[in-house]
């Protein structure tokens, strides 16, 4: 592959540092009669407000063929869930394992050790038992695209290399994106089919940098590797290569229909995520808006699929763990609305697959709701590596042997409305999903409530909350969310209170 003279020396002496000693003692050795079985590593791949629009999932228009490979290589999981659709509290959640009452993170812009400074990450307990660690790109909150090529809101202590390329994408073409606010990117639907080439874009340096780093961890088969790589598509801007675009045809990308129809039984927090500048939305724009996440969607697969071949030519892939999943889901018109910070289906759920060496692929869990908290005891499980006890997540070790185990039976979201900038007036909406229902309630039910059949009605367009034959299951599961929410907060039954003045790097302990 081609690097720059400077970027080579500084990848190898990054990669230098964080090989050639390790920051922790190793386990204690095993005695000599008994040979030290090979511990596996862990490849944890995170694309960013990526929803299930996959060909795994049954996407109809979508070309994903790598996603689609790997889902075929492991265990899908169907009904995945993130604990709040909005990429700073998500990922803070999905990295300690803990509710985003937990640890305090309910907007952008923080980092867990403003609040819950000693709880180990993810990567952290990794690292404690002798692991290589390594980021590269986006696994915590970055503003994007502004913040592509930095640390963002990083965890230094999670890490031993923080790799941070910065393409074409971020450094010459915002001129060109066409927004629907112009000059306005990462909060706001725009996109660009960049006439680029494929390697000069963030993604597709992510994934050589993945590749080499590899290359390097293949080499020391006596320490195992968590390498995370978070892709920045398809993330707004969608920028992607016009090739991309080119596979799909702009007059053949769906509407949404009935909109006006759909949002009359859904209360005002529900449809909140709606932003004003979504009113210069023309059907022709939501075509072409859509058309671009559809090609930032397949430029992102086509990484995934440099990085996984680059684990099986390596011969790495029989001794790695393999996660795919997304910060959280994504409207693309789904109730009027676009983007996240919804209670739907589309906001909350997410992709996840699983590929564990030693377990034959499974096909999908198909019915069990899930959570992205549940990925750390899993991890830690798979790779026999200490786990810290306030963990609020389920193994998913069970359901990738046996799929039709049915495990908690439910998961929880949440997301915040209202509040000025001190948080005066804010409050939560609560979603929980069981195998049938989605129940819903904002305010503990006195702003409103959603009841949706997924048996019957699995786009979620008939509230049936205020039914009286449904009055029953509204209650059961009233009792069933407000218990589940209570469960979300710590021991104590208080969030911890974030301390704006706290940014320091936390020490391994």
């Amino acid at each position: 592959m081609n690097y720059p003279r400077h970027r080579l020396l500084f990848l190898a002496c990054a990669v230098l540092c964080a090989f050639a000693q390790p920051r922790f003692a190793a386990a204690a050795a095993a005695p000599v009669s008994e040979p030290l079985r090979p511990r596996l590593n862990v490849l944890f791949i995170v694309a960013d407000d990526l929803n299930n629009m996959l060909g795994c999932y049954g996407d109809p228009v979508a070309q994903t063929p790598n996603i689609d490979r790997l889902a075929a290589r492991g265990v899908r999981f169907d009904r995945a869930y993130c604990t709040f659709p909005l990429c700073g509290p998500s990922r803070n959640s999905m990295l300690t394992g803990l509710y985003p009452n937990s640890t305090g993170i309910h907007a952008n812009s923080q980092i867990f050790r403003q609040t819950i400074p000693d709880q180990l990450s993810l990567s952290q307990a990794f690292r404690q038992q002798g692991y290589f660690a390594g980021r590269i790109g986006k696994l915590y909150h970055y503003n994007v695209p502004n913040s592509i090529g930095t640390d963002g809101h990083d965890d230094p202590a999670s890490w031993e290399l923080e790799l941070n390329p910065a393409g074409v994408d971020r450094t010459v073409e915002h001129p060109l994106i066409k927004s629907l606010l112009p000059g306005q990117f990462g909060g706001t639907v725009s996109w660009l089919a960049s006439t680029a080439p494929e390697a000069q874009h963030t993604d597709a340096l992510q994934a050589a940098d993945a590749e080499w780093v590899l290359e390097r961890c293949a080499k020391r088969k006596d320490r195992p590797f968590f390498l995370a790589v978070g892709f920045f598509r398809p993330h707004t801007p969608y920028v992607a290569p016009k090739a991309y675009f080119d596979r799909y045809a702009r007059e053949k990308m769906r509407i949404v229909p009935n909109v006006t129809e759909d949002q009359a039984d859904i209360p005002a927090p529900g449809l909140a995520s709606y932003k004003k500048e979504q009113d210069g939305f023309t059907d022709d724009l939501r075509r072409e808006a859509l058309q671009a996440y559809y090609a930032s969607i397949s430029f992102m697969d086509a990484q995934v699929g440099r990085v996984v071949a680059a684990l099986d030519r390596l011969g790495l892939a029989d001794r790695t763990i393999i996660v795919f999943t997304s910060d959280h889901g994504y409207h693309t018109g789904e109730h009027g609305l676009w983007q996240k910070q919804s209670l739907f289906e589309e906001s909350a759920r997410v992709p996840l697959l699983i590929v564990a060496p030693g377990i034959a692929p499974q096909g999908a869990v198909a019915f069990s709701p899930v959570s992205q908290l549940d990925l750390y005891p899993t991890l830690t499980q798979l790779a026999g590596v200490a786990a810290p006890a306030n963990l609020q997540g389920q193994s998913l070790v069970p359901m990738l042997e046996d799929p039709t185990r049915p495990g908690r039976g439910w998961a929880l979201t949440q997301v915040a409305r209202g509040g000025g900038g001190g948080g005066e007036g804010r409050y939560f909406g609560y979603s929980l999903r069981t195998a049938r229902w989605r129940y819903t309630e904002w305010a503990d039910g006195d702003k409103g409530r959603e009841l949706y059949d997924h048996d019957s009605d699995p786009k979620e367009l008939a509230n049936l909350a205020q039914k009286p034959e449904h009055a029953k299951t509204v209650a059961e599961l009233s009792v069933r969310i407000r218990a589940a929410a209570l469960a979300s907060f710590p021991a104590s039954g208080k969030t911890p209170e974030l301390a704006p003045g706290l940014w320091a790097p936390i020490l391994l302990k």
